[in-house]
């Protein structure tokens, strides 16, 4: 059935104030967020002082030592939750347009994935486990037990990006309360609507005071002061490479999780099943405006299929619909800022002046920049050299598979690689070989499952989310001993 997305997103109490202690508290300072297609003020939200960021982590701290959440008790909150959600599904799509400019499609998307987040950090609650240490093994150790258990770790902070404004927030937010933990939130200034609803569920699911506290504002202030208090045990932060290592020398040894930066690249062998990668292919580099870490920005295609597959590329990106993010037949609706949208832009310029031919796009008005197809380019170039973030694919032919999975590993980035190959022996010596968190083989660096693991390595960062993996992340593994007394009769 189809159901119309309203072009104006429903307006509750809550507007220019953050969540403390589940308490809406006014701040002294706001920001303002607009409407990516209208330019409307949707809202002035409250930018948390530095006092107001102690109030929260000493808010979380003091949930975490006073109160105890069973794992039964973690796992209902976090169905009904998700049941909220799906209840309000359509409210919620119509925030994350407004704030993103992302189309229904993609909108939609991620609500029902955050969903599937939270029913899978429900489940994930039930089963935290230890497991059995051999210690009568040793030597001289007879008589003697031993088992881990896993402990929550205590507050942990969740930093996340635009780019997922609900899921990647659910991401960080629901593992760490299965987890038993407490959690501070500070969401990107420029979505911080969506995460206020998803905390607002979160409440209404049954989630005692204090265990979530919303923060929001700049992370040159309000970030930085979150990484200066001492009683945060954890962070998790999905972002830039430069702003991951400036979080990491500020928290020092304390335990963190980094998704950082990626050039992400799918490799197209001449045995690939085209009509398999091509569709494949669009939506990962396309979707989100190109606005995804694992975004197919460099497309490795081999020579002898090469321009069959070129051609198809860009008969498919003309066929797709571009601009408003309303219409359900748009692909590609707005980026999230026109300063944004201006730079990938100008690094598509500056390749063409280089000798790289834009095969289509490279126009942009406003903050829609249409979807590019860019051929001829160099690794010196930006468009392929840097993380352009931007609906903007590089197809880069190659000869031998070899010098392709070279030329992945050369980034200084490895969050995820696709191969579209039919042949076994290239299809693991590629998962082999590639030095990255994931490698997807017949499907795109894009690929994303909410129950797997998920992270990088090199300069993508460390860390997995998926909620089994993100609740290891944000428990610590104990060692508990116990020795028996020897019962049986001494001979």
């Amino acid at each position: 059935m189809s159901v119309a997305i309203p072009r104006s997103p429903p307006t509750g109490g809550n507007t220019g104030r953050m969540l403390i202690d589940s308490v809406w508290v006014a701040g002294d300072r706001t920001f303002t967020v607009r409407h990516k297609v209208t330019g409307e003020v949707l809202a002035d939200v409250a930018s948390a002082s530095r006092q107001q960021v102690g109030a929260a982590v000493a808010a979380a701290r003091a949930s975490f030592e006073h109160e105890t959440l069973a794992p039964y008790a973690r796992y209902e909150i976090l169905h009904r939750a998700a049941a909220l959600l799906a209840e309000r599904r359509q409210a919620v799509i119509a925030t994350m347009i407004a704030e993103t400019g992302f189309t229904v499609s993609d909108a939609g998307g991620e609500v029902d994935r955050a969903i599937q987040t939270l029913l899978l950090s429900g489940e994930e609650a039930k089963r935290i486990h230890g497991e059995m240490v051999p210690i009568e093994g040793a030597p001289g150790q007879a008589n003697r037990l031993g088992f881990t258990i896993r402990v929550p770790r205590g507050v942990v902070a969740a930093i996340t990006p635009f780019n997922s404004p609900l899921n990647t927030v659910a991401h960080k937010v629901a593992p760490a309360l299965a987890a038993g933990n407490t959690v501070v939130l500070k969401p990107a200034t420029l979505t911080p609507l969506c995460a206020a609803l998803l905390c607002e569920i979160l409440l209404d699911a049954g989630l005692p005071p204090g265990r979530l506290n919303l923060i929001q504002g700049e992370g040159r202030d309000v970030g930085q002061w979150l990484t200066e208090e001492p009683d945060v045990a954890f962070y998790s932060f999905t972002g830039s490479t430069g702003v991951g290592r400036s979080i990491q020398r500020s928290i020092g040894l304390r335990r963190s999780s980094l998704e950082l930066g990626s050039i992400s690249s799918t490799i197209v062998c001449d045995d690939a099943d085209l009509d398999r990668a091509l569709p494949r292919c669009v939506n990962a580099a396309f979707r989100k405006a190109g606005q995804v870490c694992t975004s197919v920005q460099r497309l490795h295609v081999q020579r002898d299929v090469v321009d069959r597959f070129t051609e198809m590329l860009v008969e498919r990106v003309r066929a797709s619909g571009v601009g408003d993010p309303y219409d359900t037949a748009t692909v590609v609706g707005p980026m999230i800022a026109e300063r944004e949208a201006e730079r990938a832009e100008r690094w598509i310029g500056e390749a063409k002046a280089a000798g790289a031919v834009v095969a289509h796009g490279g126009v942009r008005a406003g903050a829609l920049l249409q979807p590019t197809i860019v051929l001829g380019a160099r690794p010196e170039m930006r468009v392929v050299g840097e993380e352009i973030f931007a609906p903007v694919i590089a197809i880069l032919p190659f000869d031998a598979f070899d010098d392709a999975l070279a030329e992945v590993n050369a980034t200084p980035f490895g969050l995820a690689a696709g191969v579209f190959t039919q042949d076994i022996d290239r299809a693991l010596h590629a998962g082999r070989t590639l030095r990255v968190g994931a490698v997807h083989i017949n499907e795109t660096s894009s690929s994303r499952v909410d129950l797997m693991p998920y992270g990088g390595v090199k300069d993508s960062g460390f860390g997995r989310e998926g909620p089994r993996y993100a609740i290891e992340d944000t428990t610590e593994e104990r060692l508990i001993t116990i020795s028996l007394h020897d019962r049986r009769t001494p001979k």
